[in-house]
């Protein structure tokens, strides 16, 4: 019989085991108190900031609202004299800085380093959203290596908000005194960890001897001889285990006969089952696969063998086992990889005695990679139907309502309206038309209907068309060339991307922005660009933004409106085309979306 290692022994386990509870559960008590303390410090050192700050807050909105004369001081001289007064209130603010709203202009600091900023208009972020939403804001940032708490407070007067108290305060004493807690709790931790592992060596002793002799007995009954009987030591629990485990023996030795045709029945339905079928033990580990099962998990049936299941199928983080014993329905396995659908059903059932113990689990497995993928199909086909009616309809009562209000009268504007409202439907016709035969066919099957289109002309219609439902202050700057480009293309399908482009740089368009719009040419394409001032796309994510349903910002997506559908349209009849689509931002400044089109030079003077 081969000797078990140190490393290996109960006795090793027995007190790594009681070593780790020590240490889990003096962690967990750390981890409870150091958090709750923490949080009662940086609590008490926000509210005592929030304290000093609400009095500096009454002092300053009485002064911004003071009607001052000739002899009066100035409104800077009151709030730097009100700061000074204030200096030595709290040990802990470094800095109090005053912000006016109107001019959001600094009209007062207390740092006397920093007076260089009175009168120029503020960055920081924290200080804008106060004076446009009117709310306390606050932040944590670290400066060479402290942290601060940088807290932003509004200055109301009369229900109005007429300026923000800007505080910036050193917390980093907080810190340090946890740094010596926690070097306390760890001081204490390694000497109950000592102690813990010399009494845990001692009860070991105790174990280990008749677990050695049941640990010979187990091998010799691994090899079929049920003759030997294990030594009885005592009367203890180990004794009355020894004893059991001798009436053990006996009894497997009876029941081995009678069990041994069951498991080859039963191992022959399984391996000649098309579903794949997983058992555990009571325990949750797999005790047997069969070869479809294995198949569909890529994995070797040696590989899996005692390991838990919520590890085999790759639910450890959504599911427990017990989890798994009291689940009803059906439980989806998505295993796709990028060019690769791969999706499985996993039905559950307990194997349980009459009495109510459960002996173990059987997972069925079905492969239903094709049920949802035809699913999913479904889904796209419909979030597309309703994302390209959307544009014309919105263009259509834009039309509408300008005539509803009186534009009808008016014998030059009201043709235009009513001509581009026919034209409008026409195409949503034809869009509708479409869609029902692409339903008979693959869904990126694009049929272009393609004509020779002066496209200065077009793209400045397209424009003109947002002119008039554009918010007032965006303004539109048009870049475009005198010289006319004739491209071959489907209008219907080009005037969808510049209208999902177009609609995409005013939703993210700030107040004030502006939008342009350029047309180039270059090597046999020309290349048209719609670029905004909005809050620009990062760059680890700006590749995905053609991708289907992707949003940058999911959250304010929908608040727009949007259903992440419109830019990886767009890409779908760009490419149909015969170009290409890509985007560049900076973050912060604004995104530019670009897209090519097949051009040939040499045709031009036929269109002249």
């Amino acid at each position: 019989m081969k000797k078990v290692g140190f490393f290996r022994s109960i006795h090793f386990k027995f007190v790594l085991i009681y070593v780790l509870l020590i240490f889990v559960a003096m962690q967990i008590i750390g981890v409870y108190f150091v958090g709750e303390l923490e949080e009662n410090l940086v609590g008490n050192f926000t509210k005592s900031i929030k304290g000093h700050v609400n009095l500096l807050t009454y002092s300053i909105g009485e002064e911004m609202e003071k009607e001052r004369g000739e002899e009066d001081p100035t409104l800077e001289e009151a709030i730097d004299a009100i700061l000074k007064d204030r200096d030595n209130s709290s040990n802990d603010i470094s800095e109090v800085q005053v912000i006016d709203t109107r001019s959001r202009r600094v009209i007062g600091t207390s740092a006397q380093g920093n007076q260089d900023i009175v009168g120029k208009k503020t960055t920081e972020v924290l200080i804008k959203n106060t004076l446009t939403f009117g709310k306390e804001d606050s932040d944590i940032f670290r400066d060479k290596g402290r942290r601060l708490w940088v807290l932003s407070t509004p200055v109301e007067a009369n229900g109005k908000v007429i300026g923000a108290v800007y505080v910036i305060a050193e917390m980093e004493n907080i810190f340090e005194q946890m740094d010596e807690i926690n070097s306390i709790f760890m001081t204490g931790t390694a000497i109950a960890l000592v102690i813990t592992a010399i009494l845990g060596i001692l009860l070991a002793r105790t174990i280990t001897r008749p677990m050695s002799d049941m640990r010979k007995q187990a091998l010799v009954m691994a090899k079929g001889n049920f003759s030997r009987k294990v030594r009885v030591y005592g009367d203890d629990e180990i004794g009355q285990l020894a004893v059991t485990f001798n009436n053990l023996t006996k009894k497997l030795q009876e029941s081995q006969s009678s069990t041994e045709g069951e498991r080859r029945k039963l191992s022959s339905v399984l391996a000649n089952m098309t579903d794949g079928v997983i058992s555990t033990d009571r325990r949750g580990r797999v005790n047997l696969i069969n070869e479809p099962a294995a198949q569909l998990l890529n994995v070797s049936s040696e590989t899996v063998m005692n390991q838990p299941i919520i590890e085999v199928l790759g639910l450890e983080e959504e599911y427990k086992f017990e989890d798994l014993l009291e689940e009803r329905e059906s439980i989806i396995l998505d295993y796709s990889k990028k060019n690769r659908p791969f999706v499985l059903r996993g039905n559950f059932s307990v194997i349980q005695k009459e009495t109510g113990f459960v002996n173990g689990l059987i997972t069925v497995l079905h492969d239903i990679t094709e049920q949802e993928k035809i699913e999913s199909e479904r889904r796209e086909f419909v979030a597309n139907v309703s994302h390209e009616l959307r544009t014309p309809l919105t263009t259509m009562r834009s039309y509408l309502e300008a005539l509803a209000e009186g534009a009808w009268k008016d014998e030059e504007i009201a043709p235009s309206f009513l001509s581009v409202t026919q034209n409008e439907t026409e195409r949503m016709i034809r869009l509708v038309n479409d869609l029902l035969q692409l339903s008979k066919m693959d869904s990126k099957d694009y049929r272009l209907k393609t004509g020779w289109v002066n496209f200065n002309k077009f793209y400045d219609h397209i424009i003109d068309r947002f002119e008039m439902t554009k918010n007032d202050d965006i303004t539109f700057k048009r870049d475009l060339p005198k010289e006319a480009y004739f491209v071959d293309i489907d209008e219907d399908k080009i005037t969808q991307v510049l209208y999902n482009v177009i609609s995409n740089s005013l939703k993210y368009s700030p107040e004030g922005g502006q939008v342009t719009f350029r047309v180039r040419a270059s090597d046999g394409f020309i290349i048209v660009s719609i670029t905004d001032q909005g809050v620009g796309i990062p760059k680890n994510v700006i590749d995905k933004i053609f991708d289907r349903f992707y949003r940058v910002d999911k959250a304010r997506a929908r608040n727009l409106g949007g259903t992440g559908l419109g830019l990886a349209i767009a890409k779908e009849m760009v490419v149909a085309h015969g170009g290409k689509i890509w985007a560049e931002s900076v973050d912060g400044k604004g995104t530019t979306v670009f897209f090519t089109l097949p051009y040939e030079q040499e045709e031009e003077d036929d269109w002249s």
